[in-house]
């Protein structure tokens, strides 16, 4: 363990808890409440500032936990979520030399020996690797118009432009000391009663942990590429880099170069031709692929791993042309959803696109978004006057909303905003943070850009898929009840004739104790009707001064009631 990294990390923790439970505890407590908020903001925002100086400055896990804990606005305030989303996971690179030994210790040659032309500079240089260009040589056979007596072909050499990945040196290590601080750093957040309500930071810490191993495993990488390649293999304008696997190895990782204009370089992609609003609506419209059908996504969708590729080559087998893709690169972040979840999320989408409030709720529940005791009238009451305000709106005009008519719902709806009755599961986090990173960036690219007429179209394709599923299940289900019923008169003529003659058992002694227990149940019900009809009737006759007959009637309920009693 790196000691000393591991003390600068845990004491600015301890520094910011102490500073947290000063203001937001022992302040309040003593009855200086409104001093404490005075300076809330600006303290907070302070606070995602000084972390993520520490986060550039030593790199390794730091980037990664900063992104991460960007999407948690379930659990920490807006002004450090906001700081911590301008993180970005680029650092200093290291000195080539440093570099190439990785390479070179993993395909056991030197660098140009395993590749045929190497940039030793970086194209990017992040927490936990870097990358490189480099060529890769192809010989291709090209048919030669000659004479008989001359070679029919020749051997043509081509290059290939692919991008190199390596791990930083030592990478593990600086990995192992981050995680250790972390949790330390868990144990004393865990202490703290709102977000031990809100937040499982045991799971997330395991969770983090397993997604950041998974991203230093480069061949885990390239499967997961090919996984999105194929997923995308019907959809031409959507491309994915081809994996090189005899130059990728766990450290080292060798894709085709497929880089064209980043996709928040708004005036190179308009100065090409390209419809910035395209662009969005495919985004948009490849992430609900992603979620609901595949349930597999590109969990790091930052601005540095989106490109619009123009002109792309080899379309002969694309009808018609396309005169741009939209490509996606690093794959060492993804997330899968498992098949509760995506139904969880099916029924949130559905319900949004035909504003169906009772089906939103639902979907919360399996997905485990409400705290137990939440108020779900209250909330659905919320949720309907969210879609009066807001639905058709696009993002420019939701964000031309005024303060007061903020103010206002936040006054009608405050015990929801008080309590705040929601929790983010942990299996969701990766997925909130691509949504909010996706939103800003289809507003970037259109800010006009109107979610709704891409969410209401696919949600009916969902509703159109779960009928046709349903129609499916019904049309079974209908043929086995039809079977059972074209069997049912012989068997009953069977059973009918066995009970004729008395040849009718049970095999099952369990369930012959139950046929006896049951008709033990029903004689002693009938002895209770028995004796209600006669002791009301002895009741009636006394009143209508039939004495004899009421005694009579009285003397039989008796011995019903005695006959009862002895059958329990």
């Amino acid at each position: 363990m790196l000691q000393k990294r591991y003390r600068q990390i845990t004491f600015f923790f301890a520094r910011t808890l102490l500073s947290l439970a000063f203001w937001e505890i022992l302040l309040p407590r003593l009855g200086m409440r409104k001093f404490s908020a005075a300076n809330r903001s600006a303290r907070l925002q302070r606070f995602g500032v000084q972390y993520r100086i520490l986060a550039t400055r030593l790199g390794g896990v730091l980037i990664k936990v900063g992104q991460f804990l960007s999407a948690r606005v379930d659990v920490l305030p807006i002004e450090i979520t906001a700081e911590l989303s301008g993180l970005q996971d680029e650092v200093t690179p290291e000195a080539f030399v440093d570099i190439s030994r990785v390479a070179e210790a993993e395909f056991g040659v030197p660098l140009l020996e395993k590749y045929d032309w190497f940039d030793e500079q970086p194209l990017a240089a992040a927490s936990l690797g870097q990358v490189h260009t480099a060529k890769l040589r192809s010989t291709t056979s090209i048919p030669l118009q000659a004479n008989e007596n001359a070679p029919k072909n020749v051997q043509m050499a081509e290059y290939i432009d692919v991008v190199v990945k390596i791990q930083r040196p030592n990478i593990e290590q600086i990995i192992a000391t981050d995680l250790a601080a972390l949790q330390t750093v868990g144990k004393w957040v865990r202490r703290y009663p709102p977000i031990r309500k809100r937040a499982n930071v045991t799971a997330l810490l395991e969770e983090f942990t397993r997604t950041l191993y998974e991203e230093i495993d480069y061949l885990a990488e390239g499967r997961n590429a090919e996984t999105f390649a194929a997923n995308f293999k019907d959809h031409p304008n959507v491309l994915v880099p081809k994996v090189y696997w005899t130059h990728t190895s766990k450290r080292v990782l060798t894709l085709e170069n497929v880089r064209g204009i980043k996709i928040t370089d708004y005036e190179a992609i308009s100065g090409a031709g390209i419809g910035r609003a395209e662009v969005a609506s495919l985004l948009l419209d490849t992430y609900l692929k992603q979620i609901f059908q595949d349930g597999f996504f590109h969990a790091d969708p930052h601005p540095g791993n989106l490109f619009v590729r123009v002109h792309p080559p080899n379309q002969e087998n694309i009808e018609p042309p396309i005169s741009w893709q939209l490509t996606f690169v690093d794959f060492g972040m993804v997330g899968r959803i498992l098949p509760q979840t995506r139904m969880g999320m099916r029924e949130l989408l559905i319900g949004v696109g035909t504003r169906d409030t009772a089906r939103i709720n639902k979907a919360y529940q399996m997905l485990g978004f409400l705290l137990p005791g939440a108020d779900l009238e209250l909330i659905e009451q919320a949720e309907e006057a969210v879609f009066s305000r807001f639905w058709g709106k696009s993002m420019s005009e939701m964000t031309q909303f005024s303060v007061d008519e903020m103010h206002e719902f936040a006054y009608e709806f405050r015990d929801i905003i008080y309590d705040m009755p929601f929790q983010i599961p942990q299996d969701i986090i990766f997925l909130a943070r691509a949504v909010s990173i996706l939103s800003g960036m289809c507003t970037g690219l259109n800010p006009d850009f109107n979610i709704w007429t891409h969410v209401a179209p696919f949600s009916k394709q969902l509703i159109a898929e779960e009928i046709s599923g349903q129609r499916k299940n019904w049309i079974d289900e209908l043929g086995t009840t039809a079977r059972k019923i074209f069997t049912y008169p012989a068997r009953i003529e069977s059973i009918l004739g066995k009970i004729e003659h008395g040849k009718l058992v049970t095999k099952d002694p369990e369930l012959a104790s139950e046929v006896r227990r049951l008709g033990l149940a029903v004689r002693q019900l009938s002895g209770i009707l028995l004796f209600a009809v006669f002791f009301l009737s002895s009741v009636v006759l006394f009143i209508q001064s039939a004495g004899w007959i009421a005694g009579l009637f009285g003397m039989v309920a008796l011995i019903t009631f005695v006959w009862v009693c002895s059958r329990f």
